[in-house]
């Protein structure tokens, strides 16, 4: 499983990927063991014959995804964000799941919802077109039968937790693999998805082809055991003003200031956050996510300043009295790049705050919504539609 890079690295990376040429470049992209070992050189994926669509998807791709995703949509520039181009998963994701995924995100993991609808950046044209730029890398939806499980959860669950539970965890262990339980995922992913996951893996990730190494009717039973964890997924209110939210920069303006230990110079923990925060000391706290996120949930009087917008950071006082904390949910890429752009900006008093805000709610540390109630008569983003090719699986 790849782990996450250093932080100043994968800002460096996002930083060149923004500022790139939409059309054929080239990239370095680290290995899959997290090593930092560039590999061989590779195109960036846009042929100079692509559509005006492909081309503004590509563009978006790098603005909005690239961080956690990797500039060739491989995956892993960020813990757990898994490849977007694998064969076997484009071939059969449909327009739909890939455009749900990225416009309700998966609550309660690093994956914000970035439709402007529930206050993200995106507007449904823009989300169509990164849509199109991921299926211009691989091949296209294959016409694979619908077929639903008929497999037994019980014996399911004896299956995964023989091969399946030391990559995707439980429901109360997170694995380092997706969490094939999110209620999204499931409300998305037909059984037919799954067991083509299943059979024939992800080629290029951890994730293995389990055709020969597990029976079909095996299989089945784990599709049975995943569907049977399956549960509405959580209402995301749709957000009326999706413009970035104002409000007070600074935390405890008259107070005084906070003193902490960092680790490498750069973390700081959660805890002595806290102790700051209970202490009254003058502080600013930056959210690093997606706007979106900040509005379902946030550490109390923090400032929404997305890794990919860095209007708010002109109205922070940079002075020796105040300390100015990111956070986000990977938990350090995206806070990360908003740490280096203070530093850069001459901010001293900076740090990313070192388990990001699932382990802070896991604390039950505060937290506080900012969602507004959603406006009369709106509705969900239709669904896309992809031509299907005929596909055989494997026998």
């Amino acid at each position: 499983m790849a782990f996450a890079l250093s932080s100043w690295r994968v800002a460096a990376v996002f930083l060149l990927a923004a500022l790139a040429q939409p059309l054929v470049q080239g990239c370095k992209r680290s290995d899959p063991g997290g090593q930092g070992k560039p590999s061989a050189e590779l195109p960036y994926g846009v042929h100079p014959g692509a559509s005006p669509q492909v081309i503004a998807g590509a563009q978006a791709y790098l603005k909005y995804c690239a961080l956690c995703h990797g500039v060739d949509a491989r995956g892993y520039a960020a813990d757990n964000a898994p490849s977007l181009v694998s064969t076997t998963f484009l071939e059969s994701a449909s327009d739909n799941f890939l455009s749900r995924g990225i416009r309700e995100g998966r609550q309660g993991t690093a994956m914000a919802a970035y439709s402007r609808q529930f206050g993200g950046p995106l507007d449904d044209k823009e989300i169509a077109s990164i849509v199109a730029f991921l299926r211009s890398r691989g091949p296209a939806q294959a016409r694979i039968p619908a077929r639903p499980s008929t497999g037994n959860p019980a014996h399911g669950q004896e299956v995964y937790d023989r091969h399946c539970v030391s990559c995707h965890g439980t429901k109360t262990q997170r694995g380092l693999a997706v969490q094939p339980w999110h209620p999204t995922f499931l409300a998305a992913a037909p059984d037919e998805f799954l067991r083509h996951a299943i059979t024939l893996g992800r080629p290029g990730t951890p994730m293995p082809a389990f055709i020969g190494a597990l029976q079909p009717g095996e299989i089945e039973d784990v599709i049975a055991l995943l569907r049977s964890w399956g549960t509405p997924p959580p209402a995301r209110p749709a957000i009326q003003h999706p413009e970035l939210p104002k409000g007070p920069v600074l935390i405890n303006p008259s107070g005084g200031a906070a003193s902490f230990t960092l680790r490498d110079g750069r973390y700081v923990p959660a805890e002595q956050v806290k102790k700051a925060l209970d202490a009254k000391k003058r502080l600013v706290i930056v959210d690093a996510r997606a706007t979106s996120d900040w509005y379902q949930a946030h550490i109390p009087g923090s400032i929404s300043v997305p890794y990919y917008g860095f209007s708010r950071l002109d109205e922070i006082p940079n002075d020796a009295q105040t300390w100015v904390l990111a956070y986000c949910a990977c938990p350090h890429h995206a806070s990360g790049v908003v740490v280096d752009e203070l530093r850069r900006r001459g901010f001293k008093n900076t740090a990313v705050i070192d388990e990001g805000i699932l382990e802070w709610q896991k604390r039950k540390y505060p937290i506080e919504s900012a969602t507004p109630p959603a406006p009369s008569g709106s509705a969900p983003a239709p669904a896309l539609s992809a031509p299907l090719v005929p596909l055989r699986l494997p026998r």
